[in-house]
């Protein structure tokens, strides 16, 4: 059966959009579907629940820390490290793609508050503990990492994935014969 896999796709938004759009053209190529904030609607429903949702539907997470923290919720944790919490709850299989030295990230696109450059920092070494992480310079690098991790997660991972209700109805109809 031809199987698509969603991806959730994490990071913040404002400093990383030549990446993150490197890496959805990259999870496009890879014949998935890509999930992320580019692609939610104008809807009235509190915003995290939403975005639970949407996770909730996804087969694997891909997590791509920069240089900023990004914005935070109520109880002051990021929207991003909310996403990644709720993903291992869920126990989806994570690709974390980090940054490779933070400190080579242009000022404009770096965290300049010093309590959030530490929970940044907080946040890197909570992803990178216990699990395999690959690191970037560039938006350049991201493509390669992509392919690469991703399509070694579904090989060792297979997920439940999508597949179009047709094709389905057919598998089952013969199935069934």
């Amino acid at each position: 059966m031809d199987k698509r896999y969603q991806v959730f796709i994490s990071s913040t938004y404002a400093d990383l959009k030549e990446e993150r759009r490197r890496v959805i053209e990259t999870v496009l190529d890879a014949d998935c579907i890509p999930a992320g904030m580019e692609l939610f609607p104008a809807a009235d429903e509190e915003q995290f629940d939403y975005i639970k949702r949407v996770i909730d539907d996804c087969d694997y997470y891909l997590l791509i820390i920069g240089g900023r923290y990004g914005s935070v919720t109520a109880e002051g944790v990021s929207f991003t490290e909310q996403e990644y919490n709720y993903a291992l709850s869920r126990n989806l299989k994570v690709i974390a793609l980090l940054h490779e030295n933070p400190d080579d990230i242009s000022w404009g696109k770096s965290e300049q508050n010093p309590n959030l450059r530490e929970k940044l920092q907080q946040f890197r070494d909570n992803v990178a503990a216990g699990r395999l992480v690959k690191y970037w310079r560039t938006a350049a690098d991201l493509p390669g990492l992509v392919s690469t991790s991703l399509s070694k997660t579904i090989r060792m991972f297979p997920a439940v994935g999508w597949v179009r209700a047709n094709r389905a109805a057919n598998e089952i109809g013969r199935a069934h014969v």
